[in-house]
């Protein structure tokens, strides 16, 4: 049975409530089941960004619900609002956010290390994804060294190696070349089906467009079309 891992209700983020309102999400209703590999698209300034921050825990809507893994993520607060995204959730920014001082390998490992786990399993699970999205060579690298396209991999690597329940990915292959990009949707795939990661993408990208299994239109902040796609 496929459960319903994310759900918002009536969700709503509103700017310049007091003048004249900007709806950024506009009674936003939807529900992702667990093991969804499905995109978000639509216009810049559609909502889909403000989406994934919300179900993230990123951001606070002015009024409705998320719903993640049973948890109200919106009454969550603090500490425990971290704990909750170190746990159960990967990201992938539109904007990488690696650490400058950190190499390659140990921005990758970051979120690892934060979970406590054991530099065996950090060190078997990190060397294995950035080998396999081509970066064997640039672990020792710090992200100024790096091209934009190999800070994109390293930031999509951090978000796949702690195995969180589901990823968010804001424009993951943005700064890739085409070869690039299909190796990193072939992993991203693969994760899906054999680990059963969740993966939720923004994106403008028709190469991640038509790996989709599902594809939900945004306009204007709300709900424009909602298609699982045919195999």
């Amino acid at each position: 049975m496929v459960m319903s891992i994310i759900e918002t209700k009536n969700l709503n983020k509103i700017y310049n409530a007091d003048t004249v309102p900007v709806y950024a999400l506009n009674n936003v209703n939807i529900q992702f089941d667990a093991g969804e590999f499905t995109c978000v698209i639509g216009p810049s300034g559609s909502g889909k960004t403000t989406l994934l921050n919300m179900i993230g825990g990123l951001d606070t809507p002015t009024s409705g619900e998320v719903i993640v893994a049973n948890q109200e993520v919106t009454q969550l607060t603090g500490s425990a609002r971290i704990d909750f995204r170190l746990h159960h959730i990967g990201f992938v920014f539109q904007h990488f956010n690696l650490i400058p001082v950190l190499t390659a390998y140990e921005n990758a490992a970051f979120v690892m290390q934060m979970q406590g786990r054991s530099e065996a399993e950090i060190k078997e699970r990190v060397t294995e994804l950035l080998t396999a999205v081509g970066l064997k060579d640039k672990m020792n690298s710090r992200p100024a060294q790096l091209s934009g396209g190999e800070q994109q991999r390293v930031a999509v690597v951090r978000a796949m190696a702690s195995k969180p329940k589901f990823i968010l990915a804001d424009e993951p292959t943005a700064n890739l070349d085409s070869v690039a990009a299909f190796n990193l949707l072939d992993i991203m795939a693969k994760l899906n089906e054999e680990e059963g990661i969740t993966f939720i993408f923004s994106t403008h990208d028709q190469r991640v467009i038509d790996r989709a299994r599902r594809v939900v239109k945004m306009v204007d902040g709300k709900i424009d079309s909602d298609e699982v796609m045919k195999s």
